[in-house]
């Protein structure tokens, strides 16, 4: 099977000739992993980790400029800010975000002098072209996500405080929000020519051991915008990949309903997040993408902990299909690249289906 037939079977819960294989990871383990195996493309990085890559394309930002800033500080079109955060000894630097575009409103007519982002602002025209780049590869295009967007815009903690004492207030962000996702997937999803398989309808609504907000916040505030945006890419043909870090179990039965296709991550050391109860529970309407635990195996473990951990996922996710095995998140540069290889290697070998079961 070439990779986007390995990667649509899985999607659609059936079972390829095997468990295909994904990949996320910061942009200093890449380059270490290219660097250490004498790799010069990305693509060659692919082949020797076996992967099924679901390649994202998108369209060209053509809006207005983005302020420059100095020290290191980014802004994005959003007005969002953000600094370079070190960490682990300098092994790894993330962009924090420290400005929130929306965290002094406190009207509806603070937001509406706020300058919302608009599909205008892009050039869709070579969408189908860059999805013809990789006939061999599943494609993924668009990111909606308006609860971490509506997080972004006021800040985590004020947000939360608004969904609680501010209905109006949330309702009118989150209304702009959903309008901008709906109309940016449209235009998307038309230029993409039925080239798409995939798209993101995504948030994080998981914390280590529950929701950030209430099932009937969820009902009240999200599943309005989900249900029209999942419906609009069911529509157009293309499956919804819904990435949700934490402990989210108690809301799946709602997103299940809702739509969604394929989870991730699946951050099993989660409460609630047990791979062989997701499996039971929800795998005859889900594909589950993700798991292999990288909040302690992959960077403290030892390879033959690894190949345990890719071993456990294989039996309770993989049992008869519908999974892609991949980080549970971004690979972080903690990781020793011997770890990375073992769980590439062992997934290659030991997730090929037999022909009768």
């Amino acid at each position: 099977m070439t990779p986007k037939e390995r990667v649509l079977t899985a999607v659609a819960r059936g079972k390829p000739d095997r468990v295909p294989l994904d990949y996320w990871a910061t942009a200093e383990v890449t380059s270490r992993l290219m660097e250490d195996l004498g790799l010069d493309r990305p693509e060659q990085l692919w082949e020797r980790l076996h992967l099924d890559r679901i390649v994202p394309v998108g369209p060209r930002y053509v809006g207005p400029a983005v302020p420059k800033h100095s020290g290191g500080i980014t802004e994005d079109l959003w007005g969002m800010r953000y600094k370079p955060q070190p960490y682990g000894h300098g092994i790894g630097v993330y962009n924090e975000q420290f400005f929130y575009p929306l965290a002094e409103a406190r009207t509806v007519e603070d937001v509406e002098r706020y300058r919302w982002p608009s599909a205008d602002w892009f050039d869709f025209s070579a969408v189908a072209a860059d999805c013809d780049r990789y006939p061999e590869y599943a494609i993924l295009a668009g990111y909606a996500a308006p609860f971490f967007y509506f997080n972004k815009l006021r800040g985590l903690e004020q947000s939360l405080i608004d969904l609680a004492e501010d209905p109006e207030l949330s309702e009118h962000i989150l209304r702009h929000l959903g309008d901008f996702f709906h109309e940016f997937s449209t235009r998307l999803f038309e230029s993409g020519r039925g080239k798409i398989h995939l798209t993101q309808v995504t948030d994080d609504f998981g914390a280590q051991t529950g929701l950030l907000i209430s099932i009937s916040m969820f009902r009240r505030y999200f599943a309005r915008d989900y249900r029209r945006l999942i419906n609009l890419a069911h529509e157009a043909g293309i499956r919804v990949f819904h990435h949700d870090d934490g402990s989210i179990r108690e809301v799946l039965p709602d997103l299940i309903s809702l739509g969604i296709d394929v989870l991730n991550p699946i951050q099993w050391r989660c409460k609630g997040m047990d791979r062989a109860g997701l499996k039971r529970d929800f795998g005859g309407r889900l594909c589950f993408h993700g798991a292999v635990d990288n909040q302690q195996v992959l960077p403290f473990g030892a390879p033959s902990d690894v190949a345990a951990e890719v071993r456990e996922c294989l039996s309770t996710l993989g049992g008869g299909g519908g999974y892609i095995l991949g980080p549970c998140h971004n690979i972080q540069p903690n990781t020793p690249t011997e770890n990375i290889l073992t769980m590439y290697d062992v997934a290659l070998v030991e997730g090929r289906y037999s022909q009768g079961g």
